[in-house]
């Protein structure tokens, strides 16, 4: 699966991986492979990006939106705290 993050000023990542766990309004959840198209809004809280490689990717975040499609997500987030 494929992702890409993105700040109104520049693009963080970019590439391959295995899953990610977003801080959804309603609650954290996760993306795998395959994972239904779905479009959602984020809250304040902490992304977790496992790539393919296994490394791991953390930062935290004020507020985004998450789309995923056919195996593709992008991930737009402002307050980023790397």
């Amino acid at each position: 699966m494929d992702i890409a993050v993105l700040t109104p000023d520049k693009e963080i990542f970019s590439g391959e991986i295995t899953s990610v766990k977003v801080p959804g309004v309603s609650g954290q959840f996760e993306i795998l492979s395959n994972h239904a198209p779905l479009v959602s809004a984020l809250t304040e809280g902490e992304v977790r990006i496992l790539k393919k490689d296994g490394q791991k990717m953390n930062f935290n975040i004020e507020k985004g939106f998450l789309e995923v499609l056919n195996n593709s997500v992008s991930l737009l987030v402002q307050g980023l705290k790397e």
